[in-house]
């Protein structure tokens, strides 16, 4: 039950707090997919971010995955695009537009 209260805290939240895969359900990410409260992934070890169809992304531990639910969210915690499925957005911030 601590997985559904921290989902739930999560989920009416949406702050800038990114919440680990390896800490909730998979049922409480495909809600959160579906509701459009997770939108990006991220790694927290090498602090990259992407879309949630990325090959690259799709090949990473769980227990390194990350959610977020916006762009920004994701940039102000220090994560960066990434230049797979991301190639315009990471390449603005590779020359420096993107803080």
């Amino acid at each position: 039950m601590e997985i559904d209260m921290r989902w739930a805290l999560f989920s009416t939240t949406r702050s800038a707090d990114m919440e680990q895969h390896s800490l909730i359900s998979d049922l409480a990410v495909k809600k959160g997919i579906k509701k459009g409260r997770i939108l990006f992934a991220g790694n927290k070890n090498l602090k990259i971010y992407g879309t949630l169809k990325c090959a690259s992304g799709k090949r990473m531990k769980r227990e390194n995955r990350v959610f977020f639910g916006s762009e920004e969210e994701a940039l102000s915690m220090g994560y960066r695009p990434c230049g797979h499925c991301m190639k315009t957005t990471y390449q603005k911030w590779k020359n420096g537009f993107v803080q």
